[in-house]
């Protein structure tokens, strides 16, 4: 008989916005002419722009012609690509990468959920609290995570509560760690750190010989000139981190599918026999043997992100966004709720009113006022009592949907 991996056995019926899904759906069915504004998934609304559209199109030129086609390319991505990203991402930010040191994927999703693939069993591992679900649930697939208590942590997993008590900034580990997640701007809670505080946590990994995993998917929404981009800003970081980054929302690729990994030669975590060994090698056998790469065409589409054209038509998207972020945060706060986030980034988190419970306020605003957030504690215990709201979506559809609220 076929056994499974028992481990898929203790996951959480649904995956959080599944949930969310069929709970929309319902309602939808019983209320087929409710206008629903959608305010909890970060998907993105606004089209491809111009610059990556005409690039795309003449890429997909190139595949008709035999002598431009591409079959399979190379599984860490096209080195054009990877030269434009170290050429206007990093070395602006005095941040200096060799083109091997950088991986190109199909998203931050995919890479944060699988980085685990090249990391031991037996390391512990630590997250904030509220938390983007895939980082544990990957875990939990792994044989990692230990067994789920009663109240919804895992028996092995280290949490980092990020509160309003603490202004969100999750302190230390007071136990021994050998795995830090971490994402700032924050998802879910739009929240920043500055370049002192992420510093303390690049001393923390270094004395302590841990590893930082971090995602900075919402970096290009950052406004705040203390806010680092990258975390390799701060000293020492590329000893002792990895970083996550994706074009879904900097660019709209969500449907598309691009991001990519920094992995520095000289992060290094330990083999059995005590050996010293490159995180970088590991990786790149790892997508050698699982990953045929992403698409020429979509590769092609990311450069023009970083065109003099796309620069502009990308910053434009970005304000878009924000500027929506201002009415939800304004449009919260006339409304008498106590918000967060959505300076540095498209996601505003509120706490629920009088009380109560996350899910209980979702389906509140869901019947009551026809807008759709995500329930904080869909991302963790430390989310209970908050909602979460994407500023993502149609400006026109954001403001009604404040005027609803108030």
């Amino acid at each position: 008989m076929v056994a499974i991996n028992d481990n898929f056995q203790k996951l959480p019926g649904s995956y959080l916005f599944s949930e969310i899904a069929k709970r929309v759906a319902a309602y939808k069915e019983s209320n087929p002419s409710a206008k629903i504004t959608r305010m909890g998934i970060g998907d993105v609304t606004l089209p491809l722009c111009d610059a990556v559209i005409k690039a795309m199109h003449k890429a997909v030129d190139e595949m008709a012609d035999p002598s431009t086609f591409h079959g399979y390319g190379p599984e860490q991505g096209y080195k054009f690509l990877i030269d434009t990203i170290i050429k206007n991402d990093f070395e602006p930010r005095g941040v200096y990468l060799e083109s091997d040191e950088i991986f190109i994927s199909d998203g931050a999703k995919s890479d944060t959920g699988n980085i685990g693939d090249i990391l031991g069993l037996g390391n512990v591992v630590a997250v904030t609290d509220p938390v983007y679900p895939v980082y544990v649930d990957t875990n939990v697939m792994a044989g990692r995570a230990g067994e789920l208590l009663a109240d919804g942590r895992w028996s092995r997993i280290v949490y980092l509560p990020c509160t309003a008590k603490n202004s969100f900034v999750p302190e230390l580990p007071k136990q021994k760690v050998d795995v830090i997640y971490l994402c700032f701007p924050n998802n879910p809670t739009g929240t920043t750190l500055t370049k002192t505080q992420l510093t303390e946590w690049v001393k923390y990994a270094l004395a302590n010989d841990a590893l930082i995993l971090f995602d900075a998917a919402y970096e290009a929404f950052i406004q705040e000139d203390d806010v680092p981009h990258s975390i390799y800003e701060i000293d020492g970081a590329k000893r002792c981190a990895i970083e996550f980054r994706s074009f879904s929302k900097t660019a709209g690729f969500t449907g598309t599918r691009c991001g990519f990994t920094v992995i520095p030669k000289d992060v290094t975590a330990v083999g059995i026999n005590g050996e010293k060994v490159q995180l970088n090698r590991l990786w790149n056998r790892r997508q050698c043997t699982k990953f045929n790469g992403t698409a020429y065409v979509i590769q092609r589409a990311a450069e023009a992100v970083y065109s003099e054209e796309g620069k502009m038509q990308v910053k434009d998207t970005i304000d878009y966004y924000m500027t929506n972020a201002k009415i939800i945060r304004n449009g919260l706060e006339a409304a008498g709720y106590t918000v967060f986030g959505g300076k540095n980034s498209p996601y505003v988190w509120a706490k629920t009113p009088d009380g109560m419970d996350s899910w209980t306020f979702f389906d509140y605003l869901l019947k009551e006022k026809n807008i759709v957030a995500t329930p904080g504690v869909g991302f963790g215990v430390s989310g209970e009592g908050y909602i979460r709201f994407s500023a993502l979506g149609d400006k026109d559809a954001t403001i009604e949907a404040m005027k609803r609220l108030g």
